[in-house]
């Protein structure tokens, strides 16, 4: 099983790291109306053929989310991004930190934008309400429907996992029920 398991990370790492370095007129979803010139989805494109469907899996809406938070400067979700994927694709750190190296993402630089003030000496985040400062993916379909501004509710104090060193933490999209994950660098009291 280990052997399968392994296989099946580095097939996800070298898609998602191809997706990554793509240009969007390359994607299929561009050619076919799902996404514009920047990534974003046309809503006004339904998805409703088989051709569509394939153009825009979960994994290539994942892709198209990743590399437009990346490529759009929009950083300071990056390790909740990176939790994500791990999460969603079974991914080791090793795998995850390869992507990186392969895109020259330098992590470190990214995820050094941190703000520490709520949180608690043992580790844990305070709970309760917080202000997005940047869009965010919602976990469950990866679309990107947390608007920065909006409310989101800290239940769960504790870290519910890490990446890299970085503590994540999940919490519910007030306006959707949504649960997204957050880093302390992206979000506002």
């Amino acid at each position: 099983m280990g052997i399968i398991k392994r296989s099946a990370d580095l097939v996800y790492t070298f898609r998602l790291i191809r997706f990554l370095t793509m240009k969007w007129e390359d994607f299929d979803a561009y050619k076919l109306g799902i996404i514009d010139e920047k990534g974003k989805r046309r809503k006004e494109t339904k998805i409703d053929t088989p051709e569509k469907k394939d153009a825009y899996t979960p994994f290539i809406r994942l892709a198209v989310n990743i590399k437009r938070l990346v490529r759009g400067n929009r950083l300071l979700g990056f390790a909740s991004g990176l939790f994500l994927i791990r999460e969603k694709f079974n991914l080791s750190d090793k795998s995850i930190q390869k992507i990186l190296t392969e895109t020259g993402i330098d992590l470190y630089d990214i995820l050094s934008e941190g703000t520490e003030w709520f949180i608690l000496e043992d580790g844990r985040i305070s709970p309760g309400i917080y202000r997005l400062k940047e869009p965010k993916m919602v976990n469950s379909s990866f679309e990107e429907i947390a608007l920065a501004g909006d409310k989101i509710n800290v239940i769960k104090t504790e870290p519910v996992g890490d990446i890299f060193g970085f503590d994540i933490y999940e919490a519910k999209h007030l306006k959707t029920g949504q649960l997204v994950y957050i880093t302390t660098g992206e979000i506002v009291k």
